[in-house]
């Protein structure tokens, strides 16, 4: 198993490995935290003498979380949890008095223009402040993190050497340090913000549905529904990782926690080892895109777009749909085609007794989406969800806390935040080295120019620069880049800028499931025993749509619900079908008709299936200057070819 993936299962959700000193330390950051953030969301005046500033709040966040960042996270990963060094312990005191100093001084940041103009204490604790975020960086999101995040923060001071294209206007390091320290534009920029104004109360939500037993409870509920049917533990384990994934926000917490289920009930019935550990690797990745909660790169992407995070919900449904449709689909059509069953009724649980013990887990989920979707109240809808999900636990459940419970609660939170204002704050550094030179405004004309004006050719780029990134750093810090750089050239070349942000994402995640790293795959291969890399391929193969529908549904605003209502529902219909008939040529198995056999013949009925797919699903866009309805007839056409083709060959291998 990779290393990662050793971290990540290492970890578990109460955190229990961590020395009880640190435990302590977690839970009464993710205490205070929560309570400066309810002040700030809610306008609670706890601080009546005080006016505090937004400035004050972002520097406290860091304040309650930044230090810890060099307990929890080690030095190098041969040194275990537990074993800190006398220099993390130096490292986090040099962070707390770092974030006090500039809370302190928060008033005479904005008041007296620091950002600008310091005086010499605060230009010692900005290169301070910058040398922290560093070293942040790297201990939680790796070298490739580290190494970019260090090349851009540094780009300013060298901005004047650059060659052409990426050429900048040039800051001494003084100005550096105290813009990256203090400017509203890079460490307390939009990555922050989107912290400290909407993230934080989805991380809560999140970590107390995975402790009040949400997880088991949707595992139960899609078993008592599906787990009869064929092929029925594989569509449980899709259905259950599409929900358990959107709450934790994490790919491979995902596949550790329903894989070991979900996995060994789909070899009972048949699947092989390397199609189970697919399954649960592309469920896993494609569920962090799901809506209602999509990880906190989704709310980022909000502050970006300056629009309602709900706006973002809405957009990504339709793509979210159709990749699980596929997954679905094929799962159905390998079942069909290799004669897999599903679980016995009397070996599931029984729904209505799921549903009574369980049901208000909807009922939050649905005060949840309420609240953001009618009401339009996104900061705080969370903390309504989670107060209510909390005391129905605590009066209905079996399963209520006690002081260890809430501990655990408390301790993963903490852990949560400390990782995600570190990658946040660090990756601030990125958009401050091109704002403060000017680059900001000018790097999408750049890329522009150097694709020749080419809108598809920079869509490749973008994908590949995407898929690149995401590989080495989390899929927050890879969105955060490209949606500072490359995202302004898309929209600039015509494209809908929902849709690109979206684009971006999507790729981001596309190296859990593709070799070399393929994380996901590797963690679900270890479950299921068998071999990584095979693992990997039929990650890729069920996950096929992914990679698909990111260039459909930056060309066609139908396919983010950005059109008509009319237009959005006959997208949704040929987007069905297309992804149907993709799924029959993947998997060899076309509904209605049956099993496609091997051989030549078998596999140009495959080949036909899948254009036809996408003739079905072509975005309607005036780039590809190609009529819809021509597209359509054509897949119509196409589609009966092949299944003569299909029908054909059977008979003949029958006589």
């Amino acid at each position: 198993m990779p290393r990662e993936i050793q971290d990540e299962a290492a970890q578990p959700v109460g955190m229990g490995t961590l020395p009880p000193s640190l435990r302590g330390l977690l839970a009464a950051s993710a205490i205070l935290l929560s309570i400066a953030s309810i002040n700030h969301l809610f306008n609670l005046g706890f601080f009546m003498n005080i006016r505090l500033l937004e400035i004050h709040y972002l520097y406290v966040m860091l304040l309650l979380t930044l230090p810890l960042v060099y307990l929890i996270f080690p030095c190098s990963k041969t040194n275990p949890h537990g074993s800190t060094r006398w220099w993390d312990y130096f490292l986090a005191f040099l962070a707390l008095i770092t974030c006090a100093f500039f809370a302190y001084y928060g008033r005479s940041v904005v008041n007296k223009g620091w950002d600008f103009a310091a005086p010499t204490h605060a230009v010692i604790a900005s290169f301070a402040f910058w040398f922290l975020l560093l070293v942040a960086a790297r201990r939680t999101g790796g070298w490739m993190l580290f190494g970019i995040i260090l090349m851009f923060s540094v780009y300013p001071m060298i901005a004047d050497y650059a060659p052409g294209p990426i050429q900048g206007f040039q800051r001494p390091p003084v100005e550096t340090a105290i813009f990256h320290a203090m400017s509203g534009e890079s460490v307390l920029g939009i990555p922050m913000r989107s912290f400290v104004n909407l993230v934080v109360g989805f991380m809560i939500f999140g970590v107390a549905m995975q402790h009040t037993g949400a997880g088991p409870f949707f595992i139960d509920i899609a078993f008592s529904a599906l787990g009869h049917v064929r092929g029925g533990p594989a569509k449980v384990g899709v259905l259950t990782s599409g929900l358990t994934g959107s709450m934790s926000g994490s790919v491979i917490t995902n596949v550790l926690t329903t894989g070991s289920i979900t996995i060994p009930a789909m070899k009972k019935v048949g699947f092989r080892p390397s199609y189970a550990a697919g399954i649960e690797a592309a469920a896993s990745t494609g569920a962090v895109l799901m809506p209602p909660i999509m990880g906190a790169t989704a709310f980022v992407m909000a502050s970006f777009l300056l629009t309602d995070y709900t706006n973002i919900v809405v957009a990504a449904v339709l793509p979210s749909l159709l990749y699980f449709f596929a997954l679905f689909a094929q799962i159905d059509a390998y079942s069909a085609r290799n004669g897999l069953k599903g679980v016995p009724r009397a070996e599931l649980p029984k729904f209505g007794k799921v549903l009574r013990e369980g049901w208000y887990f909807l009922a939050v989920f649905g005060l949840l989406i309420w609240m953001l979707l009618y009401l339009k109240r996104e900061a705080i809808a969370p903390f309504y969800a989670t107060a209510l999900l909390i005391g129905l636990n605590q009066l209905l459940s079996k399963s209520r806390w006690g002081r260890q419970e809430l501990m655990n609660f408390l301790v993963a939170t903490g852990r949560l935040f400390v990782e995600l204002v570190a990658i946040l704050a660090a990756v601030g550094l990125i958009v401050g080295g091109l704002a403060v030179t000017g680059m900001s405004g000018t790097i999408s004309n750049d890329l522009l120019f150097i694709a020749g004006g080419n809108t598809f050719l920079l869509l490749l780029l973008g994908a590949l620069t995407s898929f690149i990134l995401g590989m080495g750093m989390t899929v927050t810090a890879a969105y955060v880049i490209l949606a500072v750089s490359l995202a302004p050239a898309l929209i600039a070349g015509g494209l809908d800028p929902i849709g690109v942000h979206l684009f971006i994402l999507y790729w981001s995640m596309l190296s859990y499931i593709t070799p070399p790293v393929a994380l996901a795959a590797f963690a679900a291969a270890a479950i299921a025993q068998a071999r990584p890399f095979a693992a990997a391929y039929e990650a890729m193969k069920l996950g096929t749509i992914i990679y698909i529908v990111p260039f459909f549904f930056v060309l066609d605003p139908a396919y983010t619900l950005q059109a008509g209502l009319v237009d959005s529902a006959l997208t949704v219909l040929r987007a069905g079908i297309g992804v149907l008939l993709i799924c029959a040529g993947l998997q060899g198995y076309l509904l209605g008709v049956g099993r496609i056999e091997p051989g030549p013949t078998g596999a140009v009925a495959r080949i036909l299936l899948g254009i036809a797919g996408l003739a079905f699903a072509l975005p309607s866009t005036p780039m590809l200057a190609v009529p819809i309805p021509g597209a359509v007839g054509a897949g119509v056409a196409i589609t009966v070819l092949g299944a003569v083709i299909v029908a054909f060959s059977r008979d003949r291998k029958a006589a």
